[in-house]
């Protein structure tokens, strides 16, 4: 993730015109968007203060050996400058001030017994759990049915999209879903600087597909924590899927995903019906 934090700003400051914040654009411009002397002006910084925070050195740049930095204030404008969403200003803050890696997130991790009863107990409604790399941890009875975590050969949801050919058929709308998984694998990788596996997955996918390196170098940012997702099943046939996450107190890193579709339903009939079979 080194470099996360400069490539992360121009890539923002490049979507927003001076006209839209009301400087003037003196002509043609060689690159799109603001220029960095521009952001530290709205901003209230030095223009040398914000170079080297885009360049990610010097003083009062953020540092992965000691906390702090980069204060809140400056944080805040940068975001109001660029225009950040809620997910992008807390991307910002996680990448400007990178947490201490304590050593201790290597081990394989697991999920607690109790979280299993909760996800087999829910009979009518297809669950899982991920891990902050997408990996899947894991499932009940019925998620297995819809997804077939159990015959998996990978347990990772952006291995099995980007490198499955079967995924588009599973997804209709795949460019949409690999879009999300892409801006919410990448706000995950800011809360985790330095994690190997997630910087080994990042660079096997890139190598591997042109549609993750495309949006990957886009920098987009944000949760996959509610929504709908279109699943066409090779028995139960299309499925509208909205889903929630929750997650796990003690864990934090681990989110309980739950597909939720209206009772009554024609998805919740045939997820029945795929139970029932299943069974």
């Amino acid at each position: 993730m080194d470099g996360e934090l400069g490539d992360f700003l121009r890539s923002r400051r490049a979507r927003i015109q001076p006209e839209e914040v009301g400087l003037p654009s003196y002509g043609r411009r060689r690159v799109p968007g603001l220029r960095r002397e521009e952001v530290a002006q709205l901003a209230g910084v030095s223009v040398d203060y914000y170079v080297r925070l885009e360049q990610g050195r010097g003083p009062g740049a953020p540092s992965r050996t000691r906390s702090g930095g980069v204060s809140d204030a400056v944080l805040d404008a940068i975001a109001r400058v660029l225009r950040l969403d809620e997910a992008e200003h807390e991307y910002l803050r996680a990448v400007a001030r990178p947490r201490r890696q304590d050593g201790h997130g290597q081990a394989a991790p697991r999920v607690r017994p109790g979280v299993q009863v909760l996800l087999d107990g829910m009979d009518r409604n297809p669950a899982y759990v991920l891990d902050h790399r997408m990996d899947v941890l894991a499932w009940n009875p019925l998620a297995d049915a819809v997804l077939g975590f159990s015959g998996a050969g990978d347990l990772s949801l952006p291995r099995r999209l980007f490198l499955d050919p079967d995924s588009r058929e599973l997804y209709p709308d795949w460019a949409e879903v690999t879009a999300q998984t892409v801006a919410h694998l990448r706000l995950q990788a800011g809360h985790h600087p330095g994690d190997p596996a997630t910087g080994e997955l990042v660079a096997e996918l890139a190598r591997a597909s042109e549609e993750f390196r495309r949006l990957w170098v886009d920098h987009l940012v944000k949760p996959c924590d509610h929504g709908v997702k279109l699943l066409r099943h090779p028995v139960a046939g299309l499925l509208t899927l909205p889903y929630e996450t929750l997650t796990i107190p003690a864990a934090p890193d681990q989110t309980i995903v739950v597909y939720a579709p209206e009772p009554g339903s024609e998805t919740a009939e045939r997820l029945q019906l795929l139970g029932s079979w299943r069974a």
